[in-house]
C-alpha cells in the first residue's frame, strides 16, 4: 500500500488507528450553503457508506444560512452548521455593513471549527468549496488532518485556489482546472439521478408523482436552490402567454430569494397546468418527466442533466467566477445536447419561441438528450470517493463504537 506524505505504511496506520465513529468523525465533509457545494459532497459520502463506512463516521459541516439547514437532503448523517455567509461584492455601504458581518461570522465559525477538529481529529477531509467549507479548511490544516477538495468548476472559486494549495488532492469536474494536484474526476451526481428513468413508462410514472398530466410535455425551470431572478421572471411571462393551452405543463422551481413574492404572485395560468414549488426534493421524477429543461449552467447542473440525458435550454449566470458557467453551457451546446441564451436577452416571448419550435420537434430533443448523454461521467463518485480513502490516515472504522 502507498505511504503518507509522512512516510507510514497502510498496515501501520491500521495498528494504530484511532476509534472513529458517532463521537469521532472518520470524515468531515466540509461545505454547503447551495446545491451545488453540497450534492457533489452527500453523493460521495454515500458512495462511501455503500462500501462500508458508517453513517454516523461521516459528518457534515456547513452554513446555518445554508440549503442543509432548509431541506431533509442530509438525513441519515449527522451535522454542525456554522455561522457565517459570503461574501458581497459591493462597495456601497450596504454591502461594507454585509461584509463587515460576513468577516465576523467567518471569523467565529473559524476558532468553532478549530475546537471541533482539536475532539475530532478526523482521518480525511473533503471540502467542497464555497465560504461554508473555509473554516474547517482552516481546522484541519491547524490539526494537520488530511484534506480532498472538490472543484467541479471551470475555474476555481477563491476558497478551492486556497484550499488546494494545503490539500493533499483536488478533484476536479473538468480537465485543465489550474489547481496544484489536480485529478481529472468529473463531477460527482446524486446516486437517484444516475437512476433516472426517461422510458415511456418511467416518464409517466414521474408525472404522477408530481401530479401532471400523462398526456402534457412538461417544461422544468429551476435556477437552483436560491433561483434566478431571469429566470423567474421570464417563466412568469411564458405562464401569461401559454394560458390557454393544456398539452403543456411548466413545473416551475422558484428558489429562496423569490419564493415569498412569487407565490404571493398569482399567474394568470388559465387552461396551462402550471407548478410553482421553492425547492425541488424529487429532481429525479423532475428529470424524468421533462421533455426540456429551462436552467443555469452551473457544474452541477450540467452534470445532472448529461447522466440523465435531459435537452435543455441553459441561461449562465452573468458574471460567474472565470465565466465558468459559460463554459459549462457552451460545452453542452457544442456537444448538440442544449441551446444557450444570454441572461439579458431571455424574457418570456423568447422562451416561448424556442421551446414552442423545441417541443414541436420531437426527433431533435430525442437527438439533443442523447447528446447531452455523451457527457455524462457516471464514474465520476467513486474516481473521488477513491481519492478519499486512498489519502486519508486510517481506514473507515468497520463499525462505530
Amino acid at each position: 500500500m502507498a505511504s503518507t506524505a509522512g512516510g507510514t505504511t497502510g498496515s501501520a496506520r491500521r495498528l494504530t488507528a484511532p476509534r472513529y465513529g458517532a463521537d469521532r468523525p472518520w470524515l468531515v465533509v466540509a461545505g454547503g450553503g447551495t446545491g451545488g457545494h453540497l450534492y457533489p459532497g452527500l453523493a460521495v459520502a454515500r458512495e462511501l457508506v455503500e462500501r462500508g463506512c458508517p453513517p454516523s463516521a461521516v459528518h457534515f459541516v456547513g452554513a446555518r444560512r445554508g440549503l442543509e439547514a432548509r431541506t431533509h437532503a442530509l438525513e441519515g448523517f449527522p451535522a454542525t452548521l456554522l455561522p457565517g455567509r459570503g461574501l458581497n461584492r459591493s462597495l456601497s455601504g450596504a454591502g461594507l455593513v454585509v461584509n463587515a458581518k460576513a468577516v465576523a461570522g467567518m471569523s467565529a465559525a473559524v476558532a468553532l471549527a478549530v475546537r471541533l477538529f482539536a475532539r475530532w481529529r478526523p482521518a480525511v477531509v473533503m471540502s467542497l468549496g464555497g465560504y461554508a467549507s473555509a473554516p474547517c479548511v482552516a481546522a484541519a490544516v491547524a490539526w494537520r488532518c488530511p484534506i480532498v477538495v472538490v472543484n467541479v468548476d471551470a475555474v476555481a472559486g477563491a476558497v478551492n485556489r486556497w484550499a488546494s494549495r494545503v490539500a493533499a488532492a483536488t478533484a476536479v469536474g473538468v480537465p485543465d482546472v489550474d489547481v496544484p494536484r489536480a485529478v481529472f474526476t468529473g463531477v460527482p451526481v446524486r446516486a437517484s439521478l444516475a437512476a433516472v428513468d426517461r422510458s415511456e413508462e418511467g416518464r409517466r410514472e414521474a408525472k404522477r408523482r408530481l401530479g401532471l398530466a400523462d398526456s402534457a410535455r412538461v417544461v422544468a425551470v429551476s435556477g437552483g436552490s436560491l433561483g434566478a431572478r431571469s429566470l423567474n421572471m421570464a417563466t412568469l411571462e411564458l405562464a401569461a402567454i401559454w394560458s390557454g393551452r393544456s398539452d403543456v405543463a411548466v413545473r416551475h422551481v422558484v428558489g429562496r430569494r423569490d419564493w415569498d413574492e412569487l407565490r404571493a404572485t398569482a399567474a394568470a395560468a388559465g387552461q396551462l397546468c402550471y407548478q410553482q414549488v421553492e425547492y425541488e426534493e424529487d429532481m429525479a421524477a423532475l428529470y424524468s418527466a421533462a421533455d426540456i429543461a429551462v436552467q443555469r449552467a452551473g457544474a452541477n447542473t450540467v452534470a445532472e442533466l448529461a447522466l440523465a440525458g435531459v435537452p435543455s435550454v441553459l441561461v449562465p449566470l452573468p458574471g460567474s467566477p472565470g465565466d465558468h458557467q459559460g463554459a459549462n453551457a457552451r460545452t453542452m451546446a457544442a456537444a448538440g445536447g442544449a441551446v444557450v441564451v444570454a441572461d439579458g436577452d431571455l424574457d418570456g416571448s423568447w422562451l416561448a419561441t424556442e421551446l414552442d419550435a423545441l417541443l414541436a420537434a420531437p426527433q431533435r430533443l430525442a437527438d439533443m438528450g442523447r447528446a447531452a448523454g455523451s457527457l455524462a461521467r457516471p464514474g465520476a463518485t467513486a474516481a473521488v470517493a477513491d481519492l478519499v480513502q486512498q489519502h486519508a490516515r486510517a481506514p473507515f472504522p468497520a463499525e462505530c463504537r
